[in-house]
């Protein structure tokens, strides 16, 4: 069976999550985030879910800090990867913000592996902390401008992820 990894980003609000369930149509998915591990700590001490730009701060400095002491983002996310290339899905999506992160679970990847740069015209602003205010700055492999009404996307998403994918 042919399996991919696509290394998933945007700014919030770009549709990320909503084009990973339009290619389960086509494909079987799994989608996973490298701040999901810092997410469950967070929540056992008081965040409550909430999606402000303190709370995105919170986070992302939160993720920085076990990034550096013990690498707990990608640890996460080497074994998640290792659970899929047992699994029966095709495509894996990764959630990584931080240029610097994505490099250093590529180097774990060895099945193809893509970065996607996921925009929308209007959902571009400053939530002011570097892991989602840098998402543009990463040199991609592609991008995919997220403007369509949902009817449309589905279909050209599944189009978009067939021509890069060759299946």
């Amino acid at each position: 069976m042919r399996k991919a990894v696509i290394i998933i980003n945007g700014n919030g609000g770009v549709g990320k999550d909503t084009l990973c369930e339009f290619a389960g149509a086509a494909y079987r998915t799994q989608n996973i985030s490298s701040v999901t591990p810092i997410k469950e700590i967070a929540s056992r001490y008081g965040w409550r879910g909430e999606k402000d730009s303190r709370s995105r701060r919170f986070l992302a400095d939160l993720k920085r800090v076990f990034s550096e002491y013990n690498d707990l983002p990608c640890r996460y996310l080497e074994e998640e990867y290792r659970k899929f290339l047992e699994s029966g899905a095709q495509l894996l999506f990764v959630h990584i913000r931080e240029g610097e992160e994505i490099d250093k679970f590529k180097r774990h990847v060895d099945i193809p592996c893509i970065t996607l740069l996921i925009r929308r015209g209007s959902a571009r602003q400053s939530w002011g902390n570097a892991s989602d205010d840098n998402v543009e700055k990463y040199a991609y492999d592609y991008c995919y401008d997220n403007d369509r009404e949902l009817t449309e996307a589905k279909d050209d998403f599944v189009r978009f992820l067939q021509d890069i994918l060759g299946f």
